[in-house]
């Protein structure tokens, strides 16, 4: 799977599971992703998924999660208590702080 923001593709590969597979199913998608925090994207997805939701503790640069059933997040590293569901993973993070911006993001999720 591919990310776009502005002219920048990052490759995603998706976690093996039922809500990867949902989100999958509705590409392609472009969200405008609002910024929280200085070290958050988010957006709420147009479908609710599955959910199966755990404590990863630490969210690293790239994960690409679901928190709740229908909102999209992108974090910064950082240690979390809250509970998500994992979605997928930018490969190649060089960049991707960079692309993300200190603002909110217009990011495209496509198969291709």
């Amino acid at each position: 799977m591919w990310m776009t923001i502005n002219e920048r593709r990052f490759a995603i590969t998706l976690t093996d599971n039922n809500t990867a597979r949902a989100f999958a199913a509705q590409l392609p998608l472009t969200l405008h992703m609002e910024e929280l925090n200085g070290n958050e994207k988010h957006a709420t997805l147009p479908t609710s998924l599955p959910v199966d939701a755990s404590r990863p503790g630490i969210i690293r640069n790239g994960d690409l999660m679901l928190y709740g059933a229908d909102t999209l997040v992108f974090y910064s590293t950082l240690n979390s208590m809250y509970s998500y569901t994992r979605i997928g993973r930018v490969d190649d993070t060089a960049g991707l702080a960079q692309a993300l911006g200190a603002q909110s993001a217009r990011i495209t999720f496509s198969g291709q």
